[in-house]
């Protein structure tokens, strides 16, 4: 009955925007979306400044040598690297999350799940002991990996919620098909995983549950793809040449973290929306922090649609063509980031306004404030009447960027086969610290291009837009029957 009910909802209010007889304003707020986000902007910087303080307390006492030496000033960090026992106290890291996605259960409470078998041979019917078994389970799961993996994905790696993907202690990497797909879930936490080399996928049966399959039309081919999601954290993450973007997040989803990764070698880096007539994503809620925007980079660094995308405490090192980009009006907040501008006399901007002229774009609210910009880099806010606003919000003062160098220094996994390679083996497995790693295609493929088309038809996008967003409300838990092709704006 309750079927049968939102699909006459869905015709009325498809009928009244084809009529047009009227223009339907819905102000719509997604499931996860925090109420006062210069709130969540405010606690984030409490915490940095707490651990930043308390680190250069111990090393004024130098009373505890050992415990000053783990803290770095980084709050995610100090959160759980200074327990000597963290091997067996893992579940500890789903309570170190900040901003947005600081809400992201993972799979805490639930038990552990070891990978044991690399392969991914079938994905219809996963065997046990591999990863795609693990991340299709309705229950939490803590997963983990005794061993140094290489996992060739044969088709996208779909997600169901309540799942932890934590790889310290190995060196793990994911490539190939898809790769991971976070559709219309919730609560996910995925850390310390290299992902790389993605291309796209697809024209088959893939499993998302135990209890379902279905055919998937072809992706994308990003690292990884949030679809209608919420409540999730992307933590010490490598990321680079996949065929689309490294990190997508469009069609509702908001609630995300994004920190301590490394990005590097690719055109568009991360997409933040769906289009600008897609309203659902006004409620996005981005955290993106302590992450080192590496070599080889194009653009979007994001690239937003809407919603609020607090940027805090990144080190970017050059770009070809610009770091943050937007349309739709999105709210940007940077604060306290190092912006070094490539040699390009042409592309010392830090910012674009994609495709929008000046008399639009000059109340959108983008703000810069501590920023430190090196090699000619400078930033283009816009907005007015919101100075008032921010110095209200944010009362605890950001970081300077001189102390990027620590916060960032960690930057991308952790361990074995990491940039930092204290962190050892989280428990006495096999490989004994080999890499275990080949030096095959999947290493030398470079499958960082795009296409750059759009299909666009601005009554056929609000039509569409009015149903996803209307239908992904309504069934915000059930489990995905199709898979949505998108055609995102290229630049």
């Amino acid at each position: 009955m309750l079927g049968r009910a939102c699909i006459v909802l869905i015709s009325l209010l498809s009928l009244f925007s084809c009529l047009g007889g009227a223009t339907l304003n819905l102000t719509l707020t997604l499931p996860g979306q925090h109420p006062f986000p210069e709130q969540v902007v405010h606690e984030v910087h409490r915490k940095v400044n707490a651990s930043i303080a308390r680190r250069q307390m111990l090393q004024t006492s130098q009373k505890d040598q050992s415990t000053s030496s783990c803290l770095t000033g980084n709050p995610i960090d100090d959160c759980w690297k200074c327990d000597p026992d963290w091997p067996n106290n893992r579940q500890r890291l789903a309570d170190c999350a900040i901003g947005f996605g600081q809400y992201a259960l993972g799979g805490k409470g639930g038990e552990y799940y070891i990978v044991t078998d690399s392969s991914d041979d079938d994905a219809v019917n996963p065997r046990p002991g591999t990863l795609r078994y693990a991340v299709i389970q309705q229950e939490p799961l803590w997963i983990v990996f005794p061993e140094n993996m290489l996992i060739k994905l044969s088709q996208e790696l779909i997600f169901n919620s309540y799942k932890t993907l934590d790889g310290r202690g190995a060196n793990v990497h994911i490539v190939g098909g898809g790769c991971i797909t976070l559709q219309y879930i919730s609560n996910v936490i995925i850390h310390n995983i290299h992902i790389h080399h993605c291309y796209s996928s697809g024209e088959a049966n893939v499993r998302s549950s135990p209890s379902h399959y279905g055919w998937r039309t072809k992706s994308d081919g990003d690292g990884i793809s949030i679809f209608g999601a919420k409540d999730l954290w992307i933590d010490h993450c490598s990321l680079s040449h996949c065929k689309d973007g490294l990190i997508d997040a469009v069609m509702g989803s908001t609630g995300i973290t994004i920190s301590n990764n490394y990005f590097s070698h690719h055109n568009e880096v991360m997409l933040l929306g769906h289009s600008d007539d897609y309203t659902p994503d006004s409620g996005m809620q981005v955290t993106i922090a302590f992450n080192h925007f590496g070599e080889k980079l194009v653009q979007r660094m994001p690239r937003c649609r809407r919603g609020y995308i607090h940027v805090v405490n990144n080190d970017f090192t050059r770009w070809e063509m610009y770091a943050i980009g937007g349309s739709g009006s999105p709210t940007i907040n940077s604060q306290g980031n190092r912006y070094t501008a490539p040699t390009d006399r042409n592309a010392k901007e830090v910012t674009k306004r994609v495709e929008t002229g000046e008399r639009e774009w000059r109340s959108w609210n983008w703000r810069s404030e501590g920023d430190i910009m090196v090699n000619g880099a400078f930033f283009v806010a816009s907005g007015e009447g919101v100075e008032v606003k921010y110095e209200k919000a944010y009362s605890v003062e950001p970081k300077s960027a001189v102390l990027i160098d620590m916060l960032t220094l960690h930057a991308g996994p952790l361990g074995v086969g990491g940039r930092d390679n204290n962190l050892g083996m989280w428990s006495t497995g096999p490989n004994g610290g080999r890499s275990g790693l080949g030096s095959g295609p999947d290493y030398t493929d470079d499958m960082s291009g795009s296409s750059n088309f759009m299909l666009r038809s601005s009554a056929f996008i609000l039509f569409c837009s009015l149903i996803l967003s209307i239908s992904s409300l309504l069934f915000w838990y059930s489990t995905p029957e199709t898979h949505f092709s998108i055609i995102k704006n290229k630049l």
